[in-house]
């Protein structure tokens, strides 16, 4: 319901997204729930929904759960008009346990969690050029994965096909292979037959390959100069190209100033050791969160200055001498590298500031 006559306060939003319908709640400074609404997951229900919260008071602030999925739409709307936007964490699973769970209850803990400053964050802005980025690079990936999946398909039919078939084609390089399955002229009209079906398919699948071997070129002439132009110092570090660079810019978003340190970047990388410390033991162990897709990007610009770098093959060598691990030793450079990242992120960030 809306409040009527209600005196001037300051409170506090909370949304639950969902494809449809978003359901709100307002709550004040102490907490206690002034109302909750159901809303179309629409322009025009995004602003019927910051109406509503705007006759209960002053709004503060609000948490939104799904920021970059059901709730991206909203967020961008909410900033456009200078609110403060939270990107809530999904509820406790504990204190979901006690209390149930719907949509309105989802929103009263969102609008809490935003009062509180518990387990929230600073949502991405969508709206610039790393969103783009983060566009094509979606299309790239499924490309790459669907070309890295024909190619297996491939190489299955070639281990069942007839012999001449497969002694023809089991020793080709991959390039040879998908060049000669291209090119086979199997008889259509005698499909029934398994060997012929068996070049129609090769054939197919070869040919889907180039197909997406094309895509694949296409997007990348359009993302090499984006990321260059994006972040010149982050594609001239050692072991950086272009798809790491693209990642690390997608992590941190067009906003990189919601990172505000580099131990932040390297705990959003899943790359800061977590202490696991108890009375007599102090220790550190493995950082399993974060960004599973940043922390394989560092691990790739690890592995790469291992190969060519002299100061990082003399580390390796330094800390073996040590007694670590291989596997420990690339992960203290992942971190290292997090540091020398983060700063060129940011030194690009206060040129264009500047």
């Amino acid at each position: 319901m809306t409040p009527q006559n209600a005196p001037i306060i300051d409170i506090a939003g909370g949304v639950d997204t969902h494809q449809d319908t978003h359901t709100a709640a307002v709550i004040d400074t102490v907490g206690r729930v002034l109302g909750t609404e159901q809303f179309p997951a629409t322009p025009t229900g995004y602003t019927a929904l910051l109406t509503w919260m705007h006759a209960f008071g002053q709004l503060m602030k609000i948490g939104v759960e799904g920021t970059g999925a059901y709730g991206a739409g909203l967020a961008r709307l909410l900033r456009a008009e200078g609110i403060e936007v939270i990107e809530i964490d999904r509820p406790n699973r504990k204190t979901r346990r006690f209390q149930g769970k719907s949509d309105p209850i989802d929103a009263i803990a969102a609008a809490k969690a935003a009062l509180a400053g518990d387990r929230t964050g600073t949502p991405k802005q969508r709206d610039g050029r790393i969103e783009a980025l983060r566009n094509l690079r979606i299309a790239r990936r499924s490309a790459v994965d669907q070309r890295a999946d024909t190619q297996r398909r491939i190489k299955a039919l070639i281990v069942t096909a007839p012999d001449d078939l497969r002694e023809q084609l089991r020793h080709l390089p991959a390039k040879k292979l998908i060049t000669t399955c291209a090119a086979l002229r199997p008889d259509t009209a005698d499909a029934a037959s398994p060997a012929t079906a068996t070049a129609i398919a090769l054939r197919s699948l070869a040919r889907r390959h180039q197909q997406l071997t094309a895509e694949i070129s296409d997007l990348d002439d359009l993302l090499d100069p984006l990321v260059a132009a994006i972040n010149p110092h982050l594609i001239a570090a050692n072991g950086v190209g272009t798809d790491v660079a693209a990642q690390l810019l997608i992590t941190v978003g067009d906003n990189h100033d919601r990172v505000h340190s580099e131990a932040a970047f390297a705990m959003l990388c899943g790359v800061a050791p977590l202490p696991a410390s108890s009375g007599k033991t102090t220790r550190h162990r493995l950082n399993r969160g974060g960004d599973r897709q940043a922390n394989a990007a560092l691990y790739r610009v690890a592995l790469c200055r291992l190969r060519w770098d002299p100061r990082t093959r003399a580390y390796m060598e330094r800390r073996t001498h040590d007694g670590m691990s291989k596997k420990e030793i690339i992960r203290c450079l992942k971190r290292y590298i997090a540091r020398e990242l983060y700063k060129a992120i940011t030194q690009n960030d206060q040129e264009n500031t500047d």
